[in-house]
């Protein structure tokens, strides 16, 4: 017999991209731009997980089709990116999702895991917001999640390609922008 589903009144934290090996055109630039969003994204991963809100983590295959997890992190090991990826390292209670193309819901688990979850509200953090986090968003607006893209826990190559995802996202996808300074995990889990 199936189990019984929970309540839609949950909110998981996507972490996007963050596991990454910064090997691209715009990758020195993104490593330059990224700082301080880790720390905030850091800082709202311990607060989903004081909260007991799932935490997923969302990740390109860098073309390693037979890759888990635990082989990406090695992988990332050896790239500009490895610092980053030794900060926010996933635990072994958190989800990892990987994903081939721009979208963390295209061609992955993530729409039968949500459900699942009992999840109808994302925070979404990680890079770049003007493309994976963008397309992850319009994916998310689509199946009617509410939405909160922390300014702060978001970065592009440059700060304009990120602002300009964020207008998109909130006129057209309704998503709350306002960085953690003006809103914190707590308050976005009351507001539900």
């Amino acid at each position: 017999m199936p189990k019984k589903l929970p309540a839609s009144n949950s909110t998981a934290l996507l972490i996007i991209d963050m596991i990454n090996d910064m090997d691209f055109d715009e990758g020195d630039d993104l490593l330059v731009e990224i700082d301080a969003a880790v720390e905030v994204i850091a800082r709202l991963r311990e607060e989903a997980e004081a909260a007991k809100a799932p935490i997923i983590f969302v990740n390109d295959n860098f073309g390693q089709w037979h890759a888990d997890s635990s082989q990406i992190l090695g992988y990332v090991e050896g790239t500009a990116g490895r610092d980053v990826a030794r900060r926010l390292k996933p635990r072994n209670q958190d989800y990892f999702v990987i994903k081939p193309q721009v979208s963390g819901f295209y061609a992955t688990n993530l729409p039968a895991l949500l459900p699942r979850l009992g999840v109808n509200r994302l925070v979404l953090t990680g890079v770049a917001a003007d493309i994976c986090v963008l397309f992850t968003a319009a994916d998310a607006h689509m199946r009617e999640y509410a939405l909160w893209v922390p300014k702060d826990a978001v970065a592009s190559d440059r700060p304009e390609h990120r602002d300009w995802a964020l207008g998109i996202m909130a006129k057209s996808m309704d998503a709350e922008i306002r960085p953690t300074t003006q809103l914190s995990f707590r308050q976005w889990l009351q507001s539900a």
